[in-house]
C-alpha cells in the first residue's frame, strides 16, 4: 500500500495545478483538455522563436554566435516569463493546503510521502511547461549554431551539436527552476507568519509577482551586442536582469565566450550560477519549513482573521433582485483572489501591448516629427494605448464573470425566484459598467485633464465612454448567467486563433480608429458625426444583447458541451423508440 501512495498523490497534485472545482461536470477528462489547450498555445507561441534561430546569416562562426545572442536572450526571457505565469496561476497548489491536511491526516499517509509527491508534481509541471515551449527552439537553435557549410553527416559526427543541445536544455531548465524556486522561497518565508495574515499577503504577492514578471519582460533593454554588453552605462542593468545572467550561462556551456564581450559574459554566467544555487537552497528550505511548521499551523490556526467592520457602500441598481445581483458581482470581484488574478492577467497583457505600442518604431517617428511632448498632445499612439487598456480590462471582467466563485454554493441562486435572462441582463450590465467604465474612466479623466486641454480631454472621454458601451454590450450578448455562479467548460474557444486574429486585425483597426478620432477632435463637425456613429453602434449592440436574452428562457448554471448527436424528438407513447425497441 505505501508504494502506491506516491503515484496516486503525485497524479492528484499534478492535475490540481488547475482548480478542477471550477470545471463543469461535463468537462471530459477533468483538466486534461484544458492543459492540452495551454500546451497548444505554448507550441504556437514557440514557432516564431524557432524561426528566429536561423536568422544569423553567413559569415565567420564567431559572428554567427554573436548574431544569435538576440534570439537566445528572447527565448530565455520568454521561458522565464512563462514559468512565472505558471507559478502565479498555480500559486495555491505549490504547498499542501488545508484540504490536503484534513483529508490525508486520518489516512495512513506519511508527511514525507505527501511532500515528496508535491515536490515531484511541481518538478514535472515545470519540466513539461519548459519542454513544450522549447521543443521547436530547442531543436532549431543548436542546429543554427553549427559552423556554416556543414551537412547532416558533419553535424551527426560533431561534438558541437550535442554540446549545443545539452547547453540549451540545461540553460532553459535552470532559468525556469530559478524563477519557480524563487517564488517558492518567497512563499515559504511569508508562510511563517500567522495563517490568516499569510493568506492576505499571499494575494498581494501573487499579483505583484505577475506584474513584476510582465514589467521586467517588456521593459528590460535590449543589450545583445558586444558593444551593448561592454558599455559601462549598461553594467548596472545587467547586474539586475536575470535573463542576461542565463544568456551568459548558455555562452559558457556552449563554448561561445570569445571576443570583446568575454569578461562580461563570464561575469553574467557567474551570477547565474550564484543565483541558481541561492534559489535552489531557498526553495528546499521553504519546503522544509512547510514540512516542520506550516502543516501544524494549517490545522491549528484559522484562515480568516478578525477585522473591524468596514462599510462598503454601493448604490442601488434598480429593484431588489437587480441590486442584489449587481452588489454580489462587484463584491465578488473585489474580494476573490482568484478572480482578481484573472483580471490582473488580462490587465497585464493590455499593459504589455500598451508598452510595445508606445515603443513601436512608427510611434517614435510620430514623436520625432511633432517635436512636442508626446504625452501632452492627442497623438495616435497615446489615444490607441488608452483603447488597448480598455479592451483588455473589459475582456478580463467578462472572463472573470464566467468563472464561479464557489461552485458548490450556486444552489442558493437556483432556489431564488430570479427573473429570466432578459430580466437579469440589466443587473449584469450595470455591474459591468461599475467594474469597467467607472474605474477606467475616472483614472483616465484625472490623467487627461492634467495633461491635455480641457476641450480635447473631455472630447476623448466622451468617445471613450461610447466605445466602452459598445464593448460591454457585445460582451453581454448571449450571457445568460448569474455572474460568478456558472461552472467553466474548457476547450470551447480557440484562444491561439483568437489572439492571432486580434494581433493581425485588431491593431490595424485600432490605429485607423485612433487616427480618425485625432482628426475629429480638431473638427467639431467631424467629431459630432463620430459621436453619432458610436452612439448608434452602442444602441444597436444593446438591442442585439436584449433580443438574444429574450430568446432564452432559463438561466445557465452548468456549462454543457454541444451534443455530438442531435435528437429529432420523435417520441412514441411517452418513450423514445430506442428505449422500446428492446421489448419486454
Amino acid at each position: 500500500m505505501p508504494k502506491k501512495q506516491f503515484p496516486v498523490l503525485y497524479r492528484e497534485f499534478l492535475f490540481r495545478m488547475i482548480d478542477r472545482e471550477l470545471l463543469a461536470s461535463q468537462a471530459q477528462g477533468d483538466a486534461n483538455r484544458l492543459l492540452g489547450r495551454f500546451a497548444a498555445i505554448l507550441i504556437w507561441i514557440s514557432v516564431p522563436f524557432a524561426g528566429m534561430a536561423f536568422g544569423g546569416g553567413n559569415g565567420p562562426r564567431q559572428l554567427i554566435l554573436e548574431r544569435a545572442w538576440g534570439p537566445e536572450h528572447a527565448i530565455i526571457a520568454t521561458t522565464m516569463l512563462i514559468v512565472s505565469l505558471f507559478a502565479v496561476l498555480s500559486w495555491d497548489g505549490m504547498f499542501p493546503e488545508r484540504r490536503d491536511v484534513l483529508v490525508l491526516s486520518p489516512l495512513p499517509v506519511r508527511p514525507a510521502t505527501l511532500f515528496a509527491a508535491k515536490a515531484a508534481s511541481l518538478a514535472a509541471a515545470l519540466g513539461l511547461t519548459v519542454a513544450v515551449f522549447n521543443g521547436l527552439p530547442g531543436i532549431a537553435t543548436p542546429i543554427a549554431l553549427t559552423p556554416p557549410g556543414w551537412n547532416f553527416v558533419d553535424m551527426a559526427l560533431s561534438i558541437h551539436l550535442y554540446r549545443g543541445f545539452a547547453a540549451y536544455w540545461f540553460t532553459v531548465l535552470a532559468a525556469g527552476a530559478f524563477i519557480l524556486t524563487s517564488v517558492l522561497c518567497i512563499q515559504g518565508v511569508v508562510a511563517q507568519l500567522p495563517r490568516a495574515i499569510f493568506l492576505r499577503l499571499s494575494s498581494g504577492l501573487q499579483i505583484g509577482t505577475f506584474c513584476l514578471s510582465m514589467g521586467v519582460y517588456f521593459l528590460e533593454p535590449t543589450l545583445t551586442t558586444p558593444a551593448a554588453l561592454t558599455n559601462p552605462d549598461h553594467q548596472t542593468a545587467l547586474h539586475w536582469l536575470p535573463s542576461y545572467w542565463f544568456l551568459g550561462l548558455f555562452q559558457q556551456l556552449n563554448g561561445g565566450i570569445e571576443g570583446s564581450a568575454a569578461p562580461t559574459l563570464r561575469m553574467l554566467a557567474g551570477r547565474a550560477w550564484i543565483a541558481l544555487a541561492i534559489s535552489a537552497v531557498g526553495g528546499c528550505g521553504a519546503f522544509l519549513l512547510s514540512y516542520y511548521r506550516t502543516l501544524r499551523k494549517i490545522v491549528e490556526q484559522p484562515d480568516i482573521a478578525p477585522v473591524s467592520r468596514r462599510v462598503l457602500w454601493l448604490p442601488r441598481f434598480g429593484g431588489q433582485a437587480p441590486t442584489a445581483i449587481a452588489h454580489f458581482s462587484i463584491r465578488t470581484l473585489l474580494r476573490s483572489r482568484q478572480h482578481r488574478v484573472i483580471l490582473a492577467f488580462y490587465a497585464g497583457m493590455g499593459f504589455a501591448i500598451l508598452i510595445l505600442f508606445l515603443k513601436a518604431p512608427f510611434a517614435q517617428r510620430i514623436y520625432a516629427i511633432s517635436g512636442a511632448d508626446p504625452w501632452r498632445q492627442a497623438s495616435v499612439p497615446v489615444i490607441a494605448s488608452t483603447f488597448v487598456m480598455l479592451v483588455f480590462w473589459t475582456l478580463g471582467v467578462r472572463v472573470a464573470m464566467a468563472m464561479p466563485m464557489e461552485l458548490k454554493a450556486h444552489w442558493v441562486f437556483r432556489i431564488l425566484p430570479l427573473p429570466g435572462p432578459a430580466g437579469l441582463l440589466p443587473a449584469t450590465r450595470r455591474a459591468m459598467y461599475a467594474l469597467v467604465l467607472a474605474p477606467l474612466w475616472t483614472g483616465l479623466a484625472v490623467c487627461l485633464f492634467s495633461l491635455w486641454p480641457a476641450r480635447v480631454a473631455s472630447g476623448h472621454l466622451a468617445v471613450y465612454a461610447l466605445v466602452n458601451a459598445v464593448l460591454i454590450e457585445l460582451c453581454l450578448r448571449g450571457f445568460r448567467k448569474v455572474p460568478f455562479t456558472c461552472s467553466f467548460l474548457p476547450g470551447k474557444s480557440n484562444l491561439h486563433i483568437t489572439v492571432c486574429l486580434c494581433l493581425l486585425l485588431g491593431m490595424n483597426i485600432l490605429c485607423l480608429g485612433s487616427e480618425a478620432e485625432r482628426r475629429a477632435l480638431a473638427d467639431a463637425g467631424r467629431y459630432t458625426a463620430t459621436a453619432a456613429v458610436l452612439a448608434a453602434a452602442a444602441f444597436g449592440a444593446r438591442r442585439m444583447a436584449q433580443r438574444a436574452a429574450e430568446a432564452e428562457t432559463e438561466l445557465l448554471f452548468e456549462e454543457e458541451p454541444a451534443p455530438a448527436v442531435t435528437s429529432l424528438g420523435l417520441y412514441r407513447d411517452g418513450y423514445l423508440p430506442a428505449q422500446t425497441s428492446g421489448g419486454v
